[in-house]
């Protein structure tokens, strides 16, 4: 099991590597839902104080 982390004495660079890129995807993502959240909290705002433009 040491030898499969180890990886031939490059271990401790693709294991950083893995780390960087998770905490890169995870940090992605995160952005994305706030933004996305922001984005509708926004769009209802906007919707309230617009008028019915003749709808219904």
């Amino acid at each position: 099991m040491d030898g499969f982390f180890a990886m031939g004495g490059y271990g401790a660079y693709v294991w950083t590597a893995y780390l960087v890129s998770a905490a890169t995807i995870a940090g992605l993502s995160a952005s994305v839902l706030l933004r996305a959240a922001r984005a509708r909290k926004k769009l209802r705002s906007l919707k309230s104080k617009t008028p019915d433009a003749g709808h219904g």
